[in-house]
């Protein structure tokens, strides 16, 4: 078991990464807890659901709700029906909440977390690849229909608990959507290693096992060092949102859960290395780039069937903008990020450059 710790404004918590740790969840908790409610989706439930429940002990009230797999649920009323579920079971202030499942679920569950009561512990349990990415760092969001994370909070964890045994089970799919956000940790660290590292697999669902876990905690360790610099993405947290404007606007263009995050995330990164060359002056070598997402089967063409003016439009409303400015993050070399803002017409200019270049390959 590989350990790392992530400091925040209010202390500290643990990030536990190893083989099989769904097992033993309650000893690698910070306390005890009378009662703990567990929210997973009907993909994950079947799965491991049953390991986490039999992991605490028999003092433990252990109660839990299944919501729709896919990333609708991090909705409003599946929101709502959580917040339910909690007062039925008589969930209070010294419970926690666990989030078994993936990215959706660390998100919906911890904003659970961090309304309900106004704010009771929550642990994280991630199942998938693409969960090393949201489950530390303490953002939690659900979606509005105008919006990626719209309506959410900054409510850390009191623990994230690894079990990279569940990584077995993962779809070619997912392994894409979990890889987008490993290599998006790479190109944003000063490590042409760790780059050239994620470069070097073939096959997602194939990979070395030491390779991926030593890929895990260099992705991890990238993001803990950054959250831990700058908790509320007032500086150089908005580093780790490269690939995001143009992600999150693919993702509400096309209905939430017809293109997995981590694909859309891999469409953006592409996009901003393209824009990145033109507004530096430099040379990433995005070509090696646009290659490996292409030869892994990420969704790249997406981009030729989407209107660009919706697109344009709902860039416009991300929350990194200032003044009516599209603000993005670029990098003028591998490891130095930076966020840049354009106006409207630039970023239409760019799109339609990038929707020839495209439409080419």
């Amino acid at each position: 078991m590989e350990q790392l710790h992530v400091k925040h404004e209010h202390g500290s918590y643990t990030v536990s990464i190893g083989s099989g740790l769904r097992h033993t969840i309650s000893e690698h908790l910070p306390k005890s807890y009378r009662q703990v409610f567990i929210i997973t989706d009907s993909n994950v439930a079947p799965l491991y659901m049953d390991d986490v429940k039999q992991s605490f002990p028999e003092t433990t009230v252990v109660t839990t709700y299944v919501v729709p797999a896919g990333e609708e649920s991090k909705s409003l009323s599946v929101f709502y029906d959580c917040h339910t579920k909690a007062i039925e079971y008589g969930v209070d202030r010294q419970s926690s909440i666990v989030a078994l499942g993936g990215g959706v679920i660390g998100d919906l569950a911890g904003y659970v977390a961090a309304s309900y009561m106004r704010g009771v512990d929550y642990v994280q349990v991630p199942t998938t690849l693409l969960a090393h990415d949201s489950s530390v760092g303490g953002k939690v969001a659900i979606n509005h229909a105008l919006g990626k994370n719209l309506i959410g909070h900054f409510y850390q964890p009191v623990a994230v608990i690894y079990d990279t045994a569940s990584l077995n089970t993962l779809s070619k799919t997912e392994w894409r959507s979990g890889m987008a956000e490993v290599i998006k940790h790479a190109w944003i660290a000063h490590d042409q290693a760790f780059l050239d590292q994620c470069y070097s697999i073939d096959h997602f669902e194939d990979v070395d096992k030491d390779l991926l876990n030593s890929l895990i905690l260099q992705g991890i360790a990238v993001k803990a060092r950054i959250v831990t610099e700058d908790e509320r993405e007032q500086g150089n947290r908005r580093f780790l949102n490269f690939g995001h404007t143009l992600a999150h606007a693919i993702e509400a263009e096309m209905g939430y859960g017809e293109i997995t995050h981590g694909e859309a995330v891999a469409i953006g990164m592409d996009f901003a290395l393209k824009v990145s060359e033109s507004y530096f002056d430099c040379s990433l070598n995005r070509m090696n780039f646009r290659n490996w997402i292409m030869a892994h089967g990420y969704p790249i063409s997406v981009i030729n069937h989407l209107d660009q003016h919706e697109l344009l439009h709902r860039m416009t409303r991300d929350k990194k903008n200032v003044n009516s400015e599209i603000r993005m993050v670029l990098l003028s070399k591998q490891g130095n990020p930076q966020v840049v803002s354009f106006t409207k017409d630039e970023i239409r200019n760019e799109l339609k450059e990038y929707h020839k270049e495209v439409s080419q390959v």
